[in-house]
């Protein structure tokens, strides 16, 4: 496995979700009362931590790569 292609691809989806989530957590604590600032920076932060280590299950991006890599 290419860690550089690994390392690029696990960023981009926690990136993706830190932002997803803290989208969505705006929108509910907003809907609800006011925005907890904490709470949406700590809800955030744990969805791109919890992202980087379901990539460490593997990522399709990696897979592709690799069968390349053994046909040539």
């Amino acid at each position: 496995m290419c860690w550089k292609t690994w390392i690029k691809a696990a960023a981009v989806r926690a990136i993706k979700t830190v932002a997803q989530t803290a989208v969505a957590t705006i929108g509910t604590t907003a809907a609800m009362s006011e925005v907890d600032w904490m709470m949406v920076a700590s809800a955030s932060v744990l969805a791109g931590i919890l992202s980087l280590l379901t990539s460490l299950a593997g990522l399709p991006e990696c897979k592709v790569e690799a069968v390349e890599e053994t046909a040539e």
